[in-house]
This record gives structure tokens, C-alpha cells and sequence, in this order.
């Protein structure tokens, strides 16, 4: 466990300088919105007018046409906010209960839950204003906060985009649910409810939102730099995961794990949950094109052709060497699709694709299955094992396979090495500190008792029968 924990600390080490060089030396790739990096505009407010010759004695300009709705563009935002919602709950809650114990089954899906309700109280307070407004390179500003200008007739979006902002805003708060929730499959089964609600809070202002502006506005540092992130590689799957990993290590290991058989309560569940995330994961890869056009068409196209690749990929390794293939196992391998091809899904042609698919489905499997167990952690639900693992590969394979002319930006490795390095160096070190700091003032985890008869009762009074 030593030798792990200082592994990773060198890491985080390693991530925080690389994002002092990355600041340091420019980039030659041109910046890109590598994803949802909008525009903002009142259309209720007058247009500008154009300066007036020099040499004209009174010139008038002609109006500049006020910014109008795209209807087509809402309808399919307004859908792709909804499937991104659907992807935690019930998605992700029944993906996550259905691999726990029966004793943990309602503490596992009222995780979810909770998160889903308290993250749309503070996105709404602050979260939104500081990931999607201008401000440094490392954190944007408070101009919007509590929402605060946005009203019915915002618009924003990529150029021409026109959606209302109102619906950017529920869209990206579904971004900032899900990556929170993910981290609970880390944990699942130790944790305190109450410790969990505050860690999710002080993560969600600490790291996630300073990451998605890093990413996804244009005055972020990873922006300028033309990091390539579509959908959340970076800022959804490598952030979660690699909390998740910290969590497991700081946490420590449920009692029997290694000694005594914790088989999953409801494969059902957990076949269900993980349909729920593939339809879902449309509208996160396909939505974040922010229009209803030909990038949002490939974008879903590349989505399932690396999800079929990688659960095939997952199902074959698994039949060869455990001699059976299994329910959880191409669950499982889907995921790890879906998670791989995210930062991708805006840049790659299907032929990448099925290269991530292909790529992910092996190397999470190996995350999933061995990782954990060489280093000597335990991930519950493999958090780590698929996002953190999966996110890397996407992550970093967008940059060679990068097609201009669907992203219209050339990829460059380095340029996501750097990025991968820096957000997982990032969130390594501040979610160490904050899970130590909680630790101290409250505890984190449940009681040896409590543990053994189970989350449900113990934390909720209640169980199913």
C-alpha cells in the first residue's frame, strides 16, 4: 500500500508540473472548441452598428440581424439534456446497485440520488458561473451566479448554434451530476452518507469545475492549448476515475475483500442500468456537438461502433481466459466503449473508433480484473478500472487519429499527454487532501458493525425484504 500511495503521489507530482510547462510553451496545435465552448448573446438586447466611414460626412450603417432561436438546434439539445439526465437516474444507480450486496442496494442507489438533487442546488448557486464564464486561465468568474442574467431569451452555443442558454445550462449540469455519481462506485459499500455529501460538494468546486474550465472555455488554459476533450475525457472520466482510485486507497478495503465472496445482488439491475448509459450516452457525445448537424451525426455513429467493439473485445478476452463470458463482463466492456470514445467522439471517423473500441475493451478488462488487484486496492466497481483506465486511452488516442475534416483541427499526442497527466495529477493531489481534511473533522467511513449488517439499514433505516 506504501509503495502505491507513493507511486501516485509522484504522479500528482508530475501532473501539476507538466501543467506549469504546458502554461509555459505554446502549443502549435490551433485552439479548437474541443467541445461545448459557448457563445453568449441577449436577443433581446440591439445589435451593434458598424463604424461609420472616415471619409463619410453621416453614413449609416445597416443593422447587424438580432441572433434567432434555432428551433431544430433546442429540440435536439433539449432531448440530448434528458438522455444525459437518464444516464445517472436510473442509469448509473442501477448499474451500481445491481453489483453490490443485497444489504447495500438502497444506500448504493440513494448515492445517486442525493448527488443528482444536491448538484443541481450548487450548480445552479455556483457552478455553472465558474466553469462557463470568462475569467483566468484556471477558474472562471461569479457574473452568473445563482444564474444571475440568464434569462428566457439567452442565447448561446457554437457559432450559429443558437440554443437557449437555459438549456446549455440543465445540459452541462447533467455533465457535473454523472462525473460525481461515477466516483461512488469507488466506495461503495464504506462510506458515510454525510461524509460522502460533503466530499461531493467540496469536489465539485475544487476539481471538477476548475477542470471543465480549464477544458471547455475559451479562456481556459487547455483550451487555448488545443486540448482535444468532446464530450469529458478529461473533464468527466479521468476526473472521476481518478478520484475514485484515491478514494479506494484512502478508504481501505471493505472487510473480507479478498477472503470472502461479494458476488453482485441483481445482474439485472446492472444489465438494465448499463442499456440505460449506452442509449444515454447519445446525448452526452452527440449532444455536445450543441447542434443538430453532421459532427452530432458522426458522433453518434462512432459512439456505437466503439461500444460494440469494445463489449465484444471485453466478451472474447473474458471467454478465453476464464472459459466463460459473462453478464457483468460485456456490461462491463460497453462501458468502457462508451467511456473511451467520449473525447474522441467529435474528431474520429468510424475506423478510429473501432480501433478505440478494440483498444479499451482489453486494456479494461485488464483494469478491471487484475489492476486492482497487483496494486492492491479496492475499487468496488471498478471506478478506476474502466473510467480512469478508459479515459486515459480515449484521451490519448484522439490525438493521433484526430480527422480535420470532422473536427477541423489536426491532433498531437504530446498536447494530450500532457493534459491527460495534468487533470490526473490534479485531482490525485486535491481529492487526497480533501478526503484527509473530512477525515479528520468527521470520519469517513462506517463503523466494522455497521459495515457487516449493511448500508441500508444502518445509514437509511431501511432494506429490501
Amino acid at each position: 500500500m506504501k509503495k502505491t500511495l507513493s507511486i501516485l503521489a509522484l504522479i500528482g507530482v508530475l501532473g501539476i508540473g507538466a501543467a506549469v510547462i504546458m502554461k509555459q510553451t505554446p502549443v502549435a496545435t490551433s485552439p479548437v472548441a474541443t467541445s461545448p465552448a459557448p457563445t453568449t448573446t441577449d436577443s433581446a438586447g440591439s445589435a451593434p452598428a458598424t463604424a461609420a466611414d472616415a471619409t463619410a460626412t453621416a453614413a449609416v450603417a445597416a443593422p447587424v440581424p438580432e441572433p434567432k432561436l434555432d428551433t431544430g438546434n433546442t429540440a435536439w439539445m433539449l432531448v440530448s439534456t434528458a438522455l444525459v439526465l437518464f444516464m445517472t437516474i436510473p442509469g448509473l444507480a442501477l448499474f451500481y446497485g445491481g453489483m453490490v450486496r443485497k444489504k447495500n442496494v438502497l444506500a448504493t442507489l440513494m448515492q445517486s440520488f442525493a448527488i443528482c438533487s444536491v448538484v443541481t442546488v450548487l450548480w445552479f448557486a455556483f457552478g455553472y458561473s465558474l466553469a462557463f464564464t470568462p475569467g483566468s486561465g484556471f477558474i472562471g468568474g461569479l457574473d452568473k451566479a445563482f444564474l444571475n442574467g440568464v434569462n428566457m431569451d439567452s442565447l448561446t452555443g457554437t457559432a450559429g448554434a443558437n440554443i437557449p442558454e437555459t438549456v446549455f445550462v440543465v445540459f452541462q449540469m447533467t455533465f457535473a451530476i454523472i462525473t460525481t455519481a461515477l466516483i461512488t462506485g469507488a466506495f461503495a459499500e464504506r462510506m458515510k452518507f454525510s461524509a460522502m455529501l460533503v466530499f461531493m460538494t467540496l469536489w465539485l468546486f475544487v476539481v471538477y469545475v476548475p477542470i471543465a474550465h480549464w477544458v471547455w472555455e475559451p479562456t481556459g488554459w487547455m483550451f487555448k492549448e488545443g486540448v482535444l476533450d468532446f464530450a469529458g475525457g478529461t473533464v468527466v472520466h479521468i476526473n472521476a476515475g481518478v478520484a475514485g482510485l484515491v478514494c479506494a486507497l484512502v478508504l481501505g478495503k471493505r472487510i473480507g475483500f479478498g477472503k470472502e465472496a461479494m458476488p453482485p445482488h441483481n445482474l439485472v439491475l446492472t444489465l438494465v442500468g448499463a442499456s440505460m448509459l449506452w442509449v444515454g450516452w447519445f446525448g452526452f457525445n452527440a449532444g455536445s456537438a450543441l447542434e443538430a448537424n453532421g459532427r452530432a451525426g458522426m458522433a453518434m455513429l462512432v459512439t456505437q461502433v466503439a461500444t460494440g467493439a469494445a463489449a465484444a473485445t471485453w466478451m472474447f478476452v473474458e471467454w478465453i481466459f476464464k472459459k466463460k463470458p459473462s453478464v457483468l463482463g460485456i456490461a462491463s466492456g460497453a462501458v468502457a466503449g462508451l467511456v473511451a470514445i467520449t473525447p474522441a467522439s467529435g474528431f474520429v471517423d468510424p475506423k478510429g473508433a473501432l480501433l478505440i473500441g478494440l483498444v479499451a475493451g482489453g486494456a479494461c478488462y485488464v483494469g478491471a480484473t487484475s489492476l486492482k488487484h497487483w496494486l492492491g486496492y479496492d475499487d468496488s466497481l471498478d471506478a478506476f478500472g474502466v473510467h480512469g483506465v478508459g479515459g486515459i486511452i480515449g484521451s490519448l488516442l484522439v490525438g493521433p487519429l484526430a480527422v480535420k475534416a470532422i473536427g477541423g483541427v489536426e491532433g498531437d499526442l504530446m498536447t494530450q499527454a500532457i493534459a491527460t497527466v495534468s487533470t490526473a495529477g490534479y485531482t490525485l493531489v486535491v481529492t487526497f487532501i480533501l478526503l484527509k481534511l473530512i477525515d479528520m473533522a468527521m470520519g469517513l467511513r462506517v463503523s466494522n458493525d455497521e459495515e457487516r449488517e449493511g448500508l441500508d439499514v444502518t445509514l437509511h433505516g431501511e432494506r429490501i425484504e
